[in-house]
């Protein structure tokens, strides 16, 4: 029997919202920061859910300039 994915709560809460509000990103702000949050405190945990937060977290870390 396969686990249940850890943050499948926030990514189902994150489709509602967008689906009530016309796809509307700027109006499910609060429930993307919780799908972010869940998705960076089981960050190593494999997460169908978050894959596209990981891919854009390893992009952002590319990108970053050291001073």
């Amino acid at each position: 029997m396969s686990q249940k994915d850890p943050c499948q709560k926030q990514a189902c809460a994150i489709q509602k919202c967008l689906q009530a509000n016309k796809y509307i990103e700027s109006r499910c702000v609060d429930v993307i920061r919780a799908m972010r949050k869940c998705c960076e405190s089981h960050r190593g945990v494999n997460s169908v859910c978050c894959s596209g937060f990981e891919k854009q977290y390893r992009m952002n870390k590319l990108f970053v300039i050291h001073y």
